[in-house]
Formats: structure tokens, sequence, C-alpha cells
């Protein structure tokens, strides 16, 4: 089992361009379905989501190619409208390809979707959103058969402003007849990249970004041409990685208003952040940082339920006490435990978390159990006294690209020991 071996108490400093966002190359890849030609996408990071999405582009009979951060993708001439078992069970997001090849062809069959286990995460949303449109859905000893060859457009109001949902509805829209409007849409700046790339296809969408898209369907779309936005979730990591082992480091590529949030907590824990265009940079003195004011995780522009665990680590250690409410899952605390083996003061009662700050972090054996966990875990790591060896890195990898090669490079003391 691979793991990464920490020695903490090394200062970051440099320069990290922050590679492509993880949340909006995986719905695009399912976009890349409605066209009828080649779609060339950039800025692509190289994760193991990533390939798994490839694997399931190639399997509807798309042909795909990766050159470095270009990928690229022809869905001329798709074969099939199902996706295998072991494919969905790989991510939770894979069943974004469902609105995409319903869109595309008429029907789709999947199983249930995989990926971190943080609570529940119904993908009835999704279903409810496509039988508006028209989809006939039948669930069947784990699968999921549809078909819609007849959607056609409408007014779908989702239950919550749940992203994944959101995409989904946006891409089945693509193919129904008419207009459709979605109300309480997800606003997560990673939608109106969608919308982007969508636009660039030759889609009519509008609206995201705000609480009600409209799409007005129609296919064939043709390839499109497309720079994917640098990921926040890894930005807001990196300004954690600093914040917690000290050092001055410049994020490039980056939309401050983007993770304006997380630099506004780690400002008032005592960093010290500057923004411009594409580039935000952070420095953290030897001074100890302060407790902040309660964070509650909420859908964008709130706090990210996503960056939670990062900066708990953070604020692990520091002077005063910090109250998290989590918001969005019901199951986002796991990496609590294994911050407890490294000496912090956390008590977790339902959906708060109560980080009373102390002094110092030791070294431990810890085990990441999620993507986002699993990036805290690093992040103590690198501010804790001594030698931290950390298992389970399989889960930080599905979202972060050369996370050790990236940090080593800033002067952190972290290898990746195989096997």
């Amino acid at each position: 089992m691979n793991r990464y071996l920490v020695r903490g108490g090394k200062p970051l400093f440099g320069v990290v361009p922050v590679h492509g966002a993880k949340n909006s190359i995986l719905p695009i890849l399912a976009a890349t379905l409605l066209g009828r030609g080649v779609s060339i996408l950039h800025n692509c990071p190289d994760l193991a989501d990533v390939t798994s999405s490839l694997a399931i582009l190639s399997h509807l009979g798309c042909k795909v190619k990766r050159e470095k951060d270009v990928i690229t993708v022809d869905a001329g001439a798709l074969t099939r409208s199902d996706i295998p078992d072991h494919l969905m069970r790989e991510m939770r997001s894979s069943v974004i390809f469902l609105g995409g090849i319903i869109a595309r062809l008429g029907e789709a069959t999947i199983s249930y979707p995989g990926g971190c286990e943080l609570g529940p995460r119904p993908v009835d949303i999704h279903l409810a959103s496509l039988r508006s449109l028209g989809a006939v859905i039948s669930e069947t000893g784990g699968l999921l058969a549809c078909t819609g060859d007849k959607m056609q457009g409408t007014i779908i109001n989702l239950a919550l402003p749940s992203v994944g949902a959101t995409e989904n509805t946006m891409l089945a829209a693509c193919g129904a007849e008419g207009t459709t409007t979605i109300c309480n849409a997800a606003r997560e700046p990673e939608i109106v990249d969608l919308q982007g790339f969508l636009r660039s296809m030759g889609a009519k969408v509008q609206g995201a970004g705000s609480s009600v898209i409209t799409v007005q369907g129609g296919l064939p779309l043709h390839g499109g041409d497309y720079f994917v936005m640098s990921d926040r979730i890894v930005a807001a990591t990196y300004l954690c990685a600093v914040a917690s082992a000290g050092g001055e480091v410049e994020l490039q590529g980056v939309d401050y208003r983007n993770i304006s949030t997380v630099s506004a907590i780690l400002a008032e824990a005592g960093c010290h952040i500057r923004s411009c265009a594409q580039c935000v940079c952070i420095r953290r003195d030897e001074c100890p940082l302060r407790g902040t004011g309660p964070i509650r995780t909420a859908p964008y522009p709130g706090f990210p339920t996503d960056a939670q665990a990062p900066v708990m680590a953070v604020l692990a250690k520091s002077r005063g006490t910090t109250v998290f409410v989590e918001n969005i899952f019901t199951s986002r605390y796991r990496h609590v435990d294994e911050l407890k083996r490294c000496g912090a003061d956390i008590n977790v009662e339902g959906r708060v978390a109560v980080v009373c700050g102390v002094p110092s972090l030791h070294g431990a054996s810890l085990v990441s159990t999620d993507l986002r966990g699993g990036a805290a875990l690093v992040v103590a790591a690198l501010g804790a006294e001594g030698r931290s060896e950390i298992s389970g890195i399989n889960h930080i990898e599905r979202g972060y690209e050369a996370l050790d090669r990236t940090l080593a490079s800033l002067g952190a003391d972290i290898k990746k020991a195989e096997g």
C-alpha cells in the first residue's frame, strides 16, 4: 500500500501553478458526449477520477487521447449506452454521464456510483430532474435503466442546490425539445465552467452562477475547444499547507474570488494574504495562529465543505477555540480521530466540531479514508513535530496531482513510499 512519509517543521517557499479543477473536468468530459465531433480540453489534471472518466468514454465508443494536460475526445460515433458496474464504482461523479448519454442516445443503463463515503448522497434529485424532462427510469437489482428519446423542456425545481444534479440536468436538457429552466440551481464556479464549455460546443445555456439556469435544447452540438478552470479546492489546500508549515507561497492561475471564504478565515487566523489577477499569495510568520469565529459549510458562495478538513487541520494548532458546523454532509468528520493521533483537541457532536487549539502537534501513523480528509492529514503533518506516515493515499490522489512532488518542490520533507 502506497503511503506518504512526512517530517514536519519545514516552511514552504516558492510558486505553484494550480492544476485544472477535478470538479470541472469530470462534468465537462461527460458533456463531450453531446458533440458529434472532436473536443479539445486544456489544463486537464492527471487524476485517478479523470482516468476513470476516460475509461467510461472509451467504453461508450469515444476515441480518447491524452498528451500532458491536453485531452482530445472524438465522440462522433458512440457504440454503447451502458456503463459497467466496475467503472461506476470507481467514483461517485460517474452518475454525471447519465444525462449526457440519454441526451445523445435516448437510452442509458448504469449502476449506482461509488466514491468517497461521506454519508448519504442520493441520486434521487438527479433522477427526479430527468423524469421531469420525460425520461422513463426503472430501478432493478441495483441498475438504472433509462429511456429518454422524447424529452421535453420544462421548469425544474431542484429540491436542493445539488451540484451534480444541476450538471446532469443541464446535459440532459441539451437533448430535450424546447426550453428548460432549472430553479434552485447550484451556483458553484464549476457550473459556470460547464456552461462555458457547452457554449463552446454551440449549446444555448445561460444563467450559470445564479440560482436559475436556462437551457435551449437542440442537438447535435459540435466539438468544443476549452481551457478548464484551476482547482479552487486544491488552491485552498495549498493555502492551508503554508498556514500549517509556515513560509511564503504564490499560487498561480487562481481566481481569488473562488477561494475568498477560505482566505478570509486564514487571514483572521493570522496569515498574510494578498491577491491580484489570477494569483494569490500567502505568508505565514512564526507567530502562533489564532482561533477564528464559527465556520459553517454551505453551498457556494458559502464556505466550501471540501475545505473544512484542511482548515480544521490548520486551526488544530492555534491559540483559542474554533467551532465548525458541517451543513452539507453527515459523515465528514472522519479525519478528526486521525488528527487526534497528532495531539489535536477536537470534540464532535453531530454536525458540530469544537476545535480547542493546542500549541503543537506531533507526528503519528495516520490513515486517510477520503479525499479531503486525507489532504487534511498531510496539512497537519507538515506543521507537526516529528515524522508522520500517511496510508490510504489513493484517496488523496483522486483529487491532487503529484501532491508530494509539489510540496517537496516548496521545501517540504515529504516522500511517497510505494508498496
